[in-house]
Order: C-alpha cells, then sequence, then structure tokens
C-alpha cells in the first residue's frame, strides 16, 4: 500500500502537495477526504491558503467526523479500505500554488521512475494516514463519550419515583395524595393504605404468605436484593427506589420482587427520613399483595420518629400492626436495628404511649444439655486459666492488630535466599516500579470507564455492579487488583477461581471498611479493654467466669451484621475486575528495547484448557512478565489480614456471626462457597444449644502461641540451599528431574512412544507437586519468621460435622510434623514431679518405636538413649543424627531440645517447658463404633479395655490378614504366595483407618497400592492383582473383628439411603446441640452470563434447595455422624480441662497440652468418653429422624407413604445393645417388620457386655 501511495504521489506532483505541506485524498470511500471534495475556486493564492487553513480546523474536521461516524454506523462497517484515489486534472496553466513544479530531487532517476526514489513521500503519506487515523479514533471517542454523557444526563432526570400500581383504588389514592388534596396528605394517606386498602391476595398465595421470606430465592433475586442493599450502603437511596419502581411497573419482572426488597429500600428511606417515599414504598406493598411485617411497621416507625408527625397517624400504625397480629415489643427483640435507629422507633412510639418500655435484653441463657451441665455450674472450685501478659501489653497487642486488620493485608519478608544486587537485579526491580506506576493510572482509568458504563445500565433500571464498585476507594480497588496481578501463579489461574476471590476479598475489605465508617470500631476498643480484664494476668473479676459469658455481661448491644454477598455476585463482580485486570496493565513486548520501541502487549492473557472433559477459562501472565520477576527476586510476600495469626487474644465467639478476628468477617460453620443453609440453621437454632461450641472455640482460640526460634533456624537453613525432601523440607523445582528430550528415531514404535508420554506426564505432576510443596513451605517459614519473638494466636471455626480448625490457613498446628515443631505454647508451665517423666515417654512416641510396649518401658527406653537425644540436641546437623530416623523428624527434634535443657538445670521439677505434649486415640473412629455397640472384642482391640501393654488395632488386623493370606498361599493362590513377607502395619494402617469414615473398596485399593508402590523389592507388576486382594482381606478381617460396629454402619448407610430418596438431605443434631446437614446435592450448572473474556458459569452442589446427591448422602453419613460424635468428644474435653486451669488444644482425635498437665488431660479425657457414651445415642438419632423426616402432616401419594413407612421401620430398627446371653441383642422399638433392611439390623448380633466404665481405668485409650 505505501509504494502504491508512492507512485500515485509522484504523478500528482505539485498539485498534491500545496506549499510544501502534505495534501489530503480527494476521496476516501464514499467522502470527499476527510476535510471534503476540493472545489475549483478562482481566489488568489493569499485567500486559498486561507481557505487550506480553514480547512484544517477543528470545526470543519468535527462536523466531517461526525458525518463519517454516522455514515460508519449506518453501513456498520469496521474497517474502509481505499481502492483507488481519483485526482481532478490540473489545468495547463493554472495560477496560484497549482502551478508550481514539484521538488527536483523526485524528478530525477531513469523515466518511468524507480519505486525507490518514492520511499519518502510513501512514508511522509504513511504517517499521515496514522495521525489522521489517530485524530479520527480521539475524536470519535470523545464525541460519543460526549453523547453518551448528554445522555446519562437525560436519564438522571427521569428517575422513576412515583410507582406505576396494578390496583385502581391504590392508583386513585396516589393521584390524589400527589395532587395534595389533604392538608397533610403522606400521613393521611398512610393510614388510609394501612387500613383501607385492598389485598390483592389469591387463596392459594394467602397459604403460602407466611414461607414467603422462606423460599428459596432465585440468582436473579440474590442480585436484586444484594443490589438494593449496596445503593443504600452507598448513599444512592434514589437509585434504589428507581429500580424497584421499574420492576414494579412490569407485569413479569414485578413478581421477582419479594417483601424483603420492598423493606430494604423502605428501611432505606426511613434513615433519611424521607416519608413521602417511604409511603410510596409501603403502597407498593400493598400492591404487590404483600402484608407489612415487623421489618416494615419498624421503617415507618423510624421515619415517623426522625420526622415528628402527629400523634394519631402513629397511633393507626400501631392500631393495625395489632390487627395483623404484630407485636411492638417484637420490633426492639427480633428487627436487626442499630442503636440510633432504636431509638428514633422509640421517640415515634413514646409519643403515643409515654409509658412504653422496650423490653430489656433477655438474660443470657445457660445450655440445658445434660453434658454441660458441670461446666457451667456456678458451685464447684473453678480455676480458669488467664494469660500470662499484663493489661497494657494485650491493649498495646490489640491496637497492633486493629492496624493490620484495618489496612486488610500484611507485607512479610520473604526468606528465600537473597539475590545478590546485581546490576541486572536493580534494573529489572526498577522496571518494575515504573511499569506498576503506568498499570495503576491505566487500572484506575479502565476502572472509571467501567463504572460510568455500569452506572448508565442502574439508571436504566437494570441491576448492575455499579453500586458495588462504588463501596471501596478507587485507589484502594486498584491496589488490591495490583496485588492480585504480583500475586498470581507463574503457571496462571483459573478465570472463575480468580473471579470468586476478588468478589469475596472486596466484601471482607468493604465490611472492615463499615464498620470503621459506623463508629464500630470506637465501640470495638471499649468493650475489648473491659474484655481483657478477664484475661489480664494483673487484673481481677469480681466473679470467675467464660470469656463469653464475660463479654455478655458487658452489655454491649451486637449491631446488625450485613450478609454475605450471594455466590451469583460475587462471581460477576470478580469477574468485571478480572477483565479490568487482564485489559488495563499492558507492557512492551521486548524489555530489552528502549522505551517506545517495542509494541505494548497485555500482562496478563486469557487461555483454555482442559480439566478431564470441560473447558476452563485461565488467566496466565505473559512470559516476559514471569521472567521478570524471577529477575526481580522481590523479597516481600502480602498476605489477607485473615491469613495471619492474630497478634491479641481473638474475640470470643458470642454467635453464629460474632467472633475470631475484630473486624474482618468470620464464618462460625466453613462452607463452601454459596453455602447458606450451614449459617440458616445456626441462626434458627436457640442460642443456649451453641454454648458449648462456642466456648469451646473461643478457649481454643485464647491459646497463645510462640515459634520455636532453633528449630526456625535449622529449617531456613536447609530451605534455602537444596532441601530435603527426607526431613520433610521441598527441595526447589528446578531439582526435580526433567524427561529426556532426545529425538526420537522415526522408527519408535506406538508402545515406547507412550512410555514417553507418561514419563513425561509424571514428571510436569512431580514438578507442579514440588511447586506446591515448595510454595506452601515458603509461606509457612516466611510467615513464621515474621512472628519470631513474638506471641500470636489462631481464632478457630468448625466445619459442618463440628470438628474445629484454626482460621489462618498457611501457619497452625494441624500442618504436618515440620509446622508442628516450629511451634510451642507461649505460656510456660513448671515440669513438677513427673513432668520430665512425660517429656521422655513423649519422644519415644515420636519416634514410632515401643508401640507395644508400655509407659514404664518407653520411659526406660528414653534413659537408654539419653546419649542419642542429647547429641541430637547439641550437634543436630553434624552429630550421629538420632532423630533424623524418627517418624515425626523435627518434633523429635524439638523434644531432645527440651529434654536437654530439663536435664541440664539444677532442678528439673521448675525447669517452665513451653513444649505441648500429644496424646492420641487409638483409631479414634473405631473406639467410638466399639462404645456404641459395647463391643467386648472391636473395645480390647482400641484400647478401650484396660490392659498391661497397648493394643495395636492396625497390627492385628495385618496379622489377621497375614493368616488368611498364608492359607491361601498353601491352596496355591499366586498372588497370596507372592505377597509373603510384605504384609505389614504400614501396608494396612491407612485402610484400617479410613474404612471406619467410608472408604470404599475402590479407594482402599488405591492405598494399598500406594503402600506397595514404595516397596523397592515388590514386583511392580502384581500391584493390582495384590493390592486388589489385600483390600478383601482388610475388609474380612474387620467384618469379623468388629462386627458389631459393622452392623451400626449399616444401619446409618441404609437410614440415609432412605432418606436421601425421599428426597431430603440428611439432618442430626449433635449430643451437644449443634445442628448439622450434609452439604452434598446434584450439582447444577449455573450460567451467569458472558463477561467481555468469557462465558462465566459454574457447578452449584450444596444448596439445599436442590435434590440430594444420594451416593454421597449414603456414603457420607456413618463418617460425618462419627466426626460429630468425636467433636463432641474433644470439645467436652476441652471445657472441663480450662475448668481446671489448663492450656489445652486439639488436632481433632490428637490432644494437646504441658508435660505437667497430662495425667490431668488423660482422666478428663476418658471421663468425659464415658459421660458421651453413656447418653442414648442411636436413640435420640433415631427420634430426631422419625420427627423430622416422617411426621409429614401434608397428604402424600401412595409412592411417598410407602417410603415414609419403610423409613420409619429403619429409624425404629435402632441398634440397641443389651445383655442377651453374652451377646448383643439389637434392641427394636416397634413390631417386627418385614422390611429386609430392618429384619438384618435386629437380627445383627455381636459380644455386647462391654462395660463402659472399664475406659476410665484404661492407660492407653488416649496415649
Amino acid at each position: 500500500m505505501a509504494v502504491l501511495w508512492g507512485r500515485r504521489a509522484a504523478r500528482l506532483g505539485r498539485g498534491l502537495w500545496p506549499c510544501g505541506r502534505p495534501g489530503l485524498p480527494a476521496e476516501e470511500g464514499t467522502l470527499g477526504g476527510l476535510c471534503g471534495p476540493r472545489r475549483s475556486s478562482s481566489a488568489s493564492p493569499r485567500e486559498q491558503d486561507q481557505d487550506r487553513r480553514k480547512d484544517w480546523g477543528h470545526v470543519e474536521l468535527l462536523e466531517v467526523l461526525q458525518a463519517r461516524v454516522r455514515q460508519l454506523q449506518a453501513e456498520s462497517v469496521s474497517e474502509v479500505t481505499v481502492n483507488r484515489v481519483d485526482v481532478a486534472r490540473l489545468p495547463e496553466h493554472g495560477s496560484g500554488d497549482g502551478g508550481r513544479q514539484p521538488p527536483t530531487k523526485v524528478q530525477t532517476g531513469a523515466e518511468g521512475g524507480s519505486p525507490v526514489h518514492f520511499v519518502h513521500w510513501a512514508k511522509k503519506l504513511d504517517k499521515d494516514k496514522h495521525m489522521r487515523e489517530t485524530c479520527r479514533q480521539r475524536l470519535e471517542k470523545q464525541l460519543q463519550k460526549q453523547a453518551q454523557n448528554l445522555s446519562f444526563s437525560s436519564d438522571l432526570k427521569r428517575l422513576h419515583v412515583e410507582p406505576q400500581l396494578l390496583n385502581k383504588q391504590l392508583t386513585t389514592c396516589l393521584q390524589g395524595c400527589v395532587q395534595e388534596v389533604p392538608e397533610n396528605p403522606w400521613e393521611e394517606q398512610l393510614a388510609w393504605v394501612l387500613q383501607e386498602a385492598p389485598r390483592k391476595l389469591i387463596l392459594d398465595k394467602k397459604e403460602g404468605q407466611g414461607q414467603q421470606l422462606n423460599v428459596r430465592l432465585t440468582n436473579r433475586q440474590q442480585k436484586i436484593l444484594a443490589f438494593l442493599k449496596c445503593c443504600l450502603l452507598t448513599g444512592q437511596e434514589s437509585l434504589a427506589h428507581h429500580l424497584v419502581v421499574t420492576y414494579h411497573g412490569k407485569g413479569k419482572s414485578q413478581n421477582l420482587l419479594t417483601l424483603d426488597m420492598y423493606n430494604t429500600v423502605m428501611l432505606g428511606w426511613a434513615r433519611k427520613g424521607a416519608f413521602r417515599e417511604l409511603l410510596y414504598v409501603f403502597i407498593m406493598v400493598k400492591d404487590a399483595g404483600f402484608c407489612p411485617d415487623l421489618v416494615s411497621y419498624a421503617a415507618a416507625l423510624q421515619c415517623m420518629g426522625r420526622q415528628g408527625p402527629n400523634a394519631e397517624t402513629i397511633k393507626r400504625c400501631l392500631e393495625q400492626m395489632s390487627q395483623e397480629g404484630l407485636k411492638l415489643q417484637e420490633i426492639f427483640t427480633t428487627v436487626p436495628l442499630c442503636e440510633e435507629e432504636r431509638a428514633a422507633v422509640l421517640k415515634a412510639v413514646l409519643k403515643v404511649k409515654p409509658t412504653f418500655k422496650p423490653p430489656e435484653r433477655p438474660p443470657c441463657s445457660v445450655s440445658t444439655s445434660k453434658l454441660l451441665r458441670d461446666v457451667y455450674a456456678k458451685d464447684g472450685p473453678v480455676s480458669y486459666p488467664k494469660l500470662h501478659l499484663p493489661l497494657e501489653t494485650l491493649w498495646g497487642l490489640f491496637k497492633q492488630q486493629l492496624r493490620v486488620e484495618l489496612a486488610c493485608s500484611v507485607h512479610v519478608k520473604s526468606v528465600e535466599k537473597p539475590v545478590a544486587e546485581s546490576k541486572e537485579v536493580r534494573q529489572a526491580r526498577e522496571t518494575l516500579k515504573v511499569l506498576r506506576l503506568q498499570w495503576e493510572k491505566a487500572l484506575l482509568e479502565a476502572l472509571r470507564e467501567t463504572k460510568d458504563r455500569l452506572e448508565r445500565e442502574a439508571y436504566k433500571g437494570l441491576p448492575s455492579m455499579f453500586p458495588f464498585l462504588c463501596l471501596l476507594d478507587e485507589q484502594e480497588m486498584v491496589g488490591m487488583l495490583l496485588q492480585t496481578l504480583q500475586a498470581l501463579p507463574t503457571q496462571g489461574e483459573s478465570f472463575m477461581g480468580l473471579a470468586r476471590d476478588l468478589g469475596a476479598r472486596t466484601f471482607a475489605r468493604h465490611e472492615v471498611q463499615r464498620q470503621e465508617f459506623s463508629g464500630q470500631v470506637e465501640a470495638l476498643k471499649r468493650q475489648y479493654r473491659q474484655y481483657l480484664h478477664l484475661l489480664a494476668s494483673d487484673t481481677e473479676v469480681p466473679e470467675p467466669c467464660l470469656p463469653r459469658q464475660y463479654w455478655d455481661a458487658l452489655g454491649v448491644l451486637e449491631p446488625p451484621q450485613e450478609q454475605p454477598w450471594p455466590l451469583p455476585v460475587q462471581v460477576e463482580l470478580g469477574s468485571l475486575l478480572a477483565e479490568i485486570l487482564v485489559q488495563a496493565p499492558k507492557m512492551p513486548s521486548d524489555l530489552t528495547k528502549p522505551r517506545g520501541d517495542s509494541r505494548l502487549v497485555p500482562v496478563l492473557y486469557h487461555v483454555y484448557s482442559f480439566r478431564n472433559v470441560y473447558q476452563i477459562g485461565f488467566l496466565k501472565p505473559h512470559p516476559a512478565y514471569v521472567e521478570l520477576l524471577a529477575t526481580a527476586a522481590e523479597p516481600t510476600l502480602t498476605f489477607e489480614a485473615v491469613d495471619v495469626p492474630m497478634l491479641c487474644p481473638p474475640l470470643p465467639w458470642t454467635s453464629p456471626h460474632t467472633g475470631a478476628f475484630l473486624l474482618s468477617p468470620t464464618k462460625l460453620m466453613r462452607a463452601v462457597d454459596g453455602t447458606m443453609h450451614h449459617q440458616r440453621l445456626l441462626e434458627r437454632c436457640p442460642p443456649a444449644a451453641l454454648h458449648g461450641a462456642l466456648d469451646t472455640l473461643t478457649q481454643l482460640g485464647n491459646c497463645a502461641w510462640r515459634v520455636n526460634g532453633r528449630v526456625l533456624d535449622l529449617v531456613l537453613e536447609l530451605f534455602q540451599e537444596e532441601g530435603c525432601p527426607k526431613l520433610g523440607v521441598p527441595a526447589r523445582p528446578s531439582e526435580v528431574a526433567a524427561p529426556h528430550e532426545a529425538a526420537l528415531p522415526s522408527s519408535t514404535g506406538l508402545a515406547d512412544k507412550a512410555e514417553l508420554r507418561r514419563e513425561l506426564a509424571r514428571c510436569l505432576k512431580e514438578a507442579r507437586e514440588m511447586h506446591s510443596l515448595r510454595t506452601e513451605a515458603l509461606y509457612r517459614l516466611s510467615l513464621a519468621q515474621h512472628l519470631r519473638n513474638r506471641i500470636f494466636w489462631l481464632p478457630h471455626n468448625m466445619d459442618f460435622r463440628g470438628r474445629t480448625y484454626p482460621c489462618p490457613p498457611h501457619f497452625n498446628h494441624l500442618g504436618n510434623d515440620l509446622a508442628r515443631a516450629l511451634l510451642e505454647f507461649a505460656q510456660g508451665r513448671p515440669l513438677g514431679p513427673h513432668g520430665l517423666d512425660w517429656l521422655k515417654i513423649h519422644v519415644v512416641n515420636l519416634t514410632g518405636l515401643k508401640k507395644r510396649e508400655p509407659l514404664q518401658a518407653r520411659r526406660a527406653f528414653a534413659e537408654e538413649v539419653m546419649g542419642d537425644i542429647l547429641d541430637s540436641a547439641d550437634h543436630p546437623m553434624t552429630g550421629r543424627k538420632w532423630w533424623m530416623d524418627s517418624e515425626e523428624p523435627w518434633q523429635t527434634l524439638a523434644c531432645c531440645m527440651e529434654i536437654a535443657k530439663a536435664v541440664r538445670t539444677s532442678d528439673p521439677a521448675a525447669y517452665v517447658s513451653h513444649l505441648p505434649v500429644h496424646q492420641d486415640g487409638s483409631c479414634n473412629g473405631l473406639q467410638h463404633y466399639a462404645a456404641l455397640g459395647r463391643d467386648s472384642v472391636g473395645a480390647a482391640s482400641v484400647n478401650l479395655e484396660p490392659a498391661e501393654v497397648p493394643q495395636d488395632v492396625y497390627s492385628d488386623v495385618a496379622a489377621q490378614v497375614e493368616f488368611f493370606r498364608s492359607l491361601d498361599a498353601r491352596r496355591g493362590v499366586r498372588v497370596a504366595q507372592v505377597l509373603e513377607g510384605f504384609v505389614t502395619r504400614k501396608v494396612v494402617k491407612q485402610t484400617v483407618m479410613t474404612v471406619v469414615y467410608g472408604v470404599t473398596r475402590y479407594g482402599g485399593r488405591l492405598q494399598i497400592e500406594k503402600r506397595l508402590r514404595e516397596l523397592s523389592d515388590f514386583p511392580q507388576e502384581f500391584l493390582w492383582e495384590a493390592s486388589q486382594y489385600l483390600v478383601r482381606q482388610v475388609f474380612r478381617s474387620l467384618q469379623e473383628m468388629f462386627s458389631g460396629s459393622r452392623a451400626i454402619q449399616h444401619w446409618l448407610t441404609e437410614s440415609a439411603r432412605l432418606i436421601s430418596h425421599m428426597g431430603s438431605a440428611v439432618e442430626w443434631v449433635t449430643p451437644l446441640g449443634i445442628p448439622i446437614i450434609q452439604p452434598y446435592h446434584q450439582a447444577i450448572k449455573i450460567k451467569q452470563g458472558r463477561s467481555g473474556l468469557q462465558s462465566v458459569s459454574y457447578s452449584v452442589n450444596a444448596d439445599s434447595g436442590l435434590k440430594p446427591n444420594k451416593r454421597k448422602q449414603r456414603n457420607g453419613f456413618p463418617p460425618n455422624f462419627i466426626h460429630s460424635l468425636d467433636s463432641t468428644h474433644m470439645m467436652l474435653t476441652a471445657l472441663h480441662c480450662y475448668r481446671e486451669g489448663l492450656i489445652f488444644v486439639s488436632v481433632h482425635d490428637c490432644f494437646w497440652t504441658h508435660a505437667a498437665d497430662v495425667p490431668i488431660m488423660n482422666q478428663v479425657c476418658r471421663e468425659q468418653f464415658v459421660r458421651l457414651h453413656s447418653q442414648p445415642i442411636l436413640q435420640d438419632l433415631s427420634s430426631f429422624l422419625i420427627s423430622r423426616f416422617c411426621c409429614s402432616s401434608r397428604p402424600q401419594k401412595l409412592s411417598q407413604h410407602l417410603e415414609d413407612s419403610k423409613l420409619r421401620e429403619t429409624l425404629l430398627a435402632v441398634p440397641k445393645p443389651g445383655m442377651v446371653g453374652g451377646g448383643l441383642a439389637w434392641g427394636v422399638l416397634t413390631a417386627p417388620s418385614p422390611h429386609p433392611a430392618a429384619h438384618a439390623l435386629r437380627s445383627a448380633s455381636s459380644t455386647g457386655s462391654f462395660d463402659l466404665e472399664r475406659v476410665k481405668l484404661s492407660t492407653f485409650f488416649f496415649s
């Protein structure tokens, strides 16, 4: 094209280049040039010059561009191609500039002209064309933006305030109200609406009205409700009102509106004191067929309290409430109002009822559970532990934590080996700094453009993301996006994962800001300082009590909590932010070139990959950006505030949504994104029923920790070198063996190619795993180094089964051996007379040796190897390295160091120890099954029965499997012969441990195959056959050894099968009163729509409104029920240990305390296990399931009736242990039933003679 323009320019001569200035083509497409067609003129040269300068003026250019835009829009073309330029013939004797000769140098050369002679003109024309195109695009963009702004300004004037009603009487009422016929129209019309307006409710709607608020909202309704609430938070009540009016005036759209949505807008207007607008919404509520509820009347009264209308209107409002069966007192007890809103409501009520007093806050209820009676008893000795820090120190730590949470993020120095400060590194860091400044500006501009676009959508009556983007300051939003860009993995992240994360982080930051700006932070400061009097070492309280009780006694009302945004909203908002993150930041494609010489490319690019058969969108960083980050090697990691341990004691858990972090929102019961039924169950639960769980989580979170500095130094030394996988210190990913890269000969067969592909896949998998392990270790060690010489706390919450977990994910005591060895109690305790013995027993337990030996033998063994213990403590890396051969090497080393310090003091009993000592349950799941069935054989195998030496169920099962194998080997079974010498405790342990938790034969086979693969001398060709054989023998052995346990497991499985077959998820209540529902449902795909990058859809399988996943409900019930029992046992032990003054933490069925307190903890542990299983657990479960699933009062179809009958029969056939001739009789609470499952359960038998009281004497129950 450039050459073509050059040739034509040569033929045009001076007519094309007047006055030495590049001219414009006469025609381009269908227009006569950019400044219009050249006209014939007899003007003088001066006048022609003026005309040409005028042609270049902005006015005419703007007009032409406007015409051009209209033409392009009409023709719907995206590009104009110039095929030919026609130029008018010049006159032979022209006047003015037309007669000038072209420059001399253009005419040189041979006839016809070589293209080389016109390169200069071609470049100038290309440059001119580029300038014109850039100018056109810029002006077109400005015109479009001005047009949009004008259109938006007119939209602002058209915000709907007055609703379009469907009922004629209400319409007449509204018209008269607007015309202001009465003297005080809004008050009188409100009274008329309350009393006289017709109710447009048909019979079937009346029947379901009471359940209106409990109906599961659709995704679209969730988005509308969240949009309205967000508008109120950003002060855009008129926008929320506009949306409701828009939807209310449309027939189909009106069905999407719920009473909650109308109430939300009314509460917004009530806070503003806008009585007229509130009345509009009240009229729409009546017009839609809803009856106002307590929230509606609370909004009306609040508004009247702020405006001060006459008492007659308030009186009519209260009378109407009474007629509809609503109680005034319930507004102050059930409607979530802040102090200011309560005061406004009370002001309005007192105008009519001067003697009215709002109900006082009810006294704190006490749990009525029999198991917790001793915990909350006022009488008896109580010695709740206090922290070892004084009040002012704790107050200073609180201020530090408050600053961290207000900042929402923490910057931590990385422990990666620092790179040398070379010129290349400094240049890379400087380049990153410059680029980030550019990205900040680009992101800010893109964010503002997105907000402008979404604002226009919102004012058209669409629930866009505009108010959500207004929640945070623009600079803070951009900072969050830059932080996300910096933390993005080098291999990329899925688009949906990033979108969810951005949406959730936006909500968390908004929630922190909301509390800061609403004054809640100041109230928190006052209350927390009072709370510290309970915990500080130098203060006393009048009466000892639990932290939750003391916090409640302070009398501060809990402010209304904002519910987390629904998952569809989080995904849509996150998708918008992810799209901005992809489109805005640019970087030079080649960073080695001078600035401006390289084209700009996106920093992130969007690609698709496959997971199984699904196509997944991924965001991957540009390789040049990855290389730049690697070269810069920045020494800083950034964490969210909730991902880091706290620097002060957590808030006590007082309700399902209050506790743990100071400002950051935390769920009491953790669940997958979008799952709300757990939270709803907890909120409907009586407050006293949750006290046991709340107090346990508070007690676990109040344990103060510190970092074991000596162990950390050794780990960092290994980590910064080449790592040590044997000791759990991951090597660098570069240490992974790379696949063979030699070119394959053409004669390579298909089998060899397939083998090479498998080898390549294995290497890639190993590299990914190594990178993941390395990153996990980097985060853990960096946080440990950051917290060195500091005291910190780990707030806890629980899963849907009641099992407890620390909230900070990267650094806690639930990790592997290395993570546990890095932690020790911040508050020490003297060893006392027996503490050193427990340290010696603990170090032997950690080695994995002497598992079948009594405690005295373990202590004696520790004395024998004391030289190795001391050598390990003194020379861990250069000595005999005895600790490295332990099952838990790093914890063994930490214990060696603690023993060395203790034995070298003058008085070991006075040595203050900080090391946690563990006591593990013996296959805790089987312990609960054996106790439920009073199974004597099973009880003896899992140490419920006292014995001289500990029993090892894994060794017993391995011996039983070996016995079966030897029999088969003698019969000539080939695989049994191959397995000779390979049936060990380690091979069967994992399968035995997980069978009780519902592992299938398939899963068990994979576990055994993995163990056999680790044996170098096992013939690998027999892996599948051998693992299949062994898993059958393991299940057979367990069936014979734990027949009673298997019968209970079968009853639980059959009950869950029938419940899920009826279309319900399995629910139950733990012995402590925690409501539980299994979150297994059939997944459905939700299509969110299409963003600028890809279509957005996600699967939801945890919504209680979906059909249950029958297989998961059936298989999950037995293990989840047992997990709920072991969590109950842990909670009882924790609460009673706290009452005894012990420091107690747990890792599920592994209990930790100081060495001096191990005997007390063991005694409490055994006593609470007996108390727990002395309750009729299975009978209570049966009664609950019958009342929940078999007592439907609604008319049923015949098939439903039969299913109900089968379920009732099965649930009534609960296994009930009883002494019948030395065997276990499975009692039946009803007459015999022909149902086969019930018959099978009733006919099950086992040795049920075990006496639970024997557990109190079992030394090795937990050991």
